[in-house]
C-alpha cells in the first residue's frame, strides 16, 4: 500500500504553477493524488465546487448552447460538440439524447463537481468537470466561442456549494473487475438458452446480472454464433473503412458513470504514436490501440433482427470502446456495417464445455 503523505493544497498550487501546460491528469497522477484532489485544491482560486444534482446540471446546460462535452476512461477520449438537448434525469440514471450529444449517466458514480476557469495567457477557458467517489473524472463540459457565457456564470451559482474547503473525502477506488472464477458455474448451454432468447439489446445487462458473469467471460463462452474474437488490428482496419465509404456508424466509449455515443459517419481518422485519432469538425476520438488486448464481434438477437457489434477490452478484461452500425430502434441493422463486422480477420479460440 502506498504510504506517501499526500501534498497539501498549497503545494497542490504550487505544483499547478511550476507545470501550467501539464494536464490535470497526468499531474494529479504526478503527485500521487486524484484529479477531482487536485481541482478541490483550488476551490476560491478559479475554481468552484458545484454540486452533483444531474436534473440542474443538464437542464441547465440547455442554456449554455455549443460546448464540448467529453467522456473518456484510461483508453479512449471521446468528444462531441454540439447541445445538451433532449434531457431526462431520474434517480438511477439519467439521459441527453441530442442530435450530437448523445449520453447515458449512471447519477450513483456522480460525486464531485467543479467549475474550472483555466488562464491561458489572455484565453480563458471555462468547464464543469465531474468525478466519482474515487476522484476519477466520469464527465466534463467545456464551453466554446458560441458558448452562453451569462448562461454558464448563472448555472454555477445556482449550483455553487455551500462547502468550498481545499480537501474533499476520496472513497477507496471500485473494485477490480470480476475475476476469471465468477461465471464458473455458468453452463454453455444455460447462456447459450438466455442470449438466444434475447428480444432487446438492453436486456443483455440484465441476462449478465442475473447469470452472475462479466460480459467478456460470456463471450469467450457462448460460442462462434453469438461471439467470435478478432484480430487486434480490427478496430484501425473498421475505423479506416468506415470513414473511406462514408458508412454511417455508433461510436461508444464510457466509464461506470457516463458513457457517450456518437452516431454518424467519420472521415479524418489519423495515427499519432500509440494513439489512433478522429478528428472531425464536431467529433473527435483519441483511442490507445496498444492497451488493446482483446477485440471481440458480439451478435444479439433482438425484435427487429440480429444487432453486430465489435468492442475492445483491455488487459483488465474492461471495455475501452464498442462500435455498431448506425441503426435506430424499429430498423433492421444495416447491411454494409453487417458485413464489415463479420469479415473482419478472425481468431480461433476454444470454447469451455
Amino acid at each position: 500500500m502506498d504510504q506517501r503523505v499526500k501534498p497539501s493544497p498549497l503545494e497542490i498550487r504550487r505544483a499547478r504553477a511550476e507545470n501550467p501546460k501539464m494536464r490535470e491528469r497526468d499531474l494529479s497522477a504526478q503527485l500521487g493524488i486524484s484529479e477531482a484532489e487536485l481541482l478541490a485544491a483550488h476551490c476560491g482560486h478559479e475554481v468552484v465546487r458545484v454540486d452533483t444534482r444531474l436534473a440542474a446540471v443538464l437542464n441547465g446546460l440547455r442554456g449554455v448552447g455549443e460546448v464540448m462535452a467529453l467522456t473518456r476512461n484510461d483508453s479512449a477520449v471521446h468528444e462531441k460538440i454540439g447541445v445538451y438537448d433532449k434531457v431526462s434525469a431520474g434517480k438511477h440514471n439519467a439521459l441527453v439524447l441530442g442530435r450530437d450529444i448523445d449520453l447515458r449517466i449512471f447519477p450513483k458514480a456522480w460525486a464531485h463537481g467543479f467549475a474550472v476557469e483555466k488562464h491561458i495567457g489572455d484565453e480563458v477557458r471555462h468547464s464543469l468537470q465531474f468525478f466519482d467517489p474515487a476522484g476519477y473524472a466520469v464527465h466534463k463540459i467545456h464551453l466554446r466561442n458560441a458558448s452562453n457565457l451569462y448562461a454558464f456564470h448563472k448555472l454555477v451559482d445556482e449550483l455553487r456549494s455551500s462547502d468550498q474547503g481545499l480537501n474533499i473525502d476520496i472513497d477507496p477506488v471500485s473494485g477490480p473487475a470480476p475475476s476469471s472464477t465468477e461465471g464458473a458455474s455458468v453452463r454453455v448451454e444455460d447462456l447459450r438458452d438466455r442470449w438466444g432468447a434475447l428480444t432487446d439489446v438492453h436486456q443483455f445487462f440484465g441476462m449478465l446480472r442475473e447469470l452472475k458473469i462479466s460480459r467478456l467471460q460470456a463471450m469467450r463462452m457462448v460460442g462462434p454464433d453469438y461471439a467470435w474474437k478478432v484480430d487486434g488490428d480490427a478496430v484501425s482496419a473498421l475505423m479506416h473503412h468506415a470513414a473511406a465509404e462514408g458508412l454511417p456508424i455508433m461510436c461508444f466509449v464510457g466509464n461506470h458513470g457516463c458513457i457517450q455515443i456518437h452516431t454518424g459517419p467519420i472521415s479524418s481518422v489519423k495515427p499519432m504514436g500509440p494513439w489512433l485519432n478522429v478528428l472531425d469538425e464536431t467529433f473527435h476520438l483519441h483511442l490507445r490501440l496498444d492497451h488493446i488486448a482483446e477485440v471481440w464481434g458480439v451478435r444479439k438477437p433482438t425484435r427487429d433482427g440480429f444487432v453486430t457489434s465489435i468492442e475492445a477490452y483491455d488487459s483488465q478484461d474492461r471495455l475501452i470502446i464498442q462500435f455498431f452500425g448506425e441503426r435506430h430502434e424499429g430498423e433492421m441493422e444495416r447491411d454494409d456495417w453487417r458485413f464489415l463486422a463479420e469479415n473482419l480477420p478472425k481468431v480461433p479460440v476454444s470454447i469451455p464445455v
